[in-house]
């Protein structure tokens, strides 16, 4: 088994670091070339613009596209999620549109309003202690889109800030900062029930 890992910006030496560490051939990806030959893919946290920008320029926004839709499985974390999204509240980008939700980018706040917390989790045991970097959340997710996790804002609201669609999960948090696995286990679960 082999995970990509996109490698356009952000934080995917991080992502490369969990994944090596848990015996998996993590593998840095920049072309269409190199996504072909992958069984699944983590799209990191960074700058969800530049990001887009970068995968169009490389020529990934449509072979990416088409791998999720054959079934790939696929984590994106913080800027990877809002890549994934079919939308954001808060200005046009590039987005892959393969996660049926909207997202709004830095929405608990800029860098200054960057926090943790301890999540409880659909389908694990303990709490996973998530760190939030002028995190996106979704304000609106489809129907078949399961919310695994939430956050409630200062307002009392909740919103969803882990979720799973198919063979997508998609945070707004930064699990490779922790040293927790579990997500990229999940990741690598997905795979393997292929």
């Amino acid at each position: 088994m082999i995970v990509g890992v996109l490698a356009l910006q952000g934080d995917f030496r991080e992502h490369i670091a969990i994944l090596s560490k848990m015996g998996v051939d993590a593998e840095e990806i920049r072309t269409p070339e190199e996504l072909a030959a992958v069984d699944a893919l983590v799209i990191p946290g960074g700058e969800s613009t530049t990001i887009g920008r970068l995968a169009e320029v490389y020529g990934l926004i449509g072979p990416i596209q088409s791998r999720c839709e054959a079934g790939m499985p696929v984590l994106g974390t913080c800027a990877g999620m809002i890549f994934l999204a079919s939308s954001t509240a808060d200005g046009d980008q590039a987005q892959l549109g393969v996660l049926d939700a909207c997202v709004r980018r830095n929405a608990f706040g800029r860098q200054f309003d960057s926090f943790e917390a301890d999540l409880e989790v659909v389908g694990l045991d303990e709490p996973m202690h998530a760190v939030f970097i002028r995190a996106p959340w979704m304000e609106k997710i489809g129907a078949d889109v399961e919310v695994l996790a939430s956050v409630i804002d200062t307002e009392g609201e909740s919103h969803p800030v882990l979720v799973r669609e198919g063979r997508i999960l998609a945070t707004s948090f930064h699990p490779e900062l922790t040293g927790d696995e579990r997500l990229h286990r999940m990741l690598v679960d997905l795979v393997d029930d292929i």
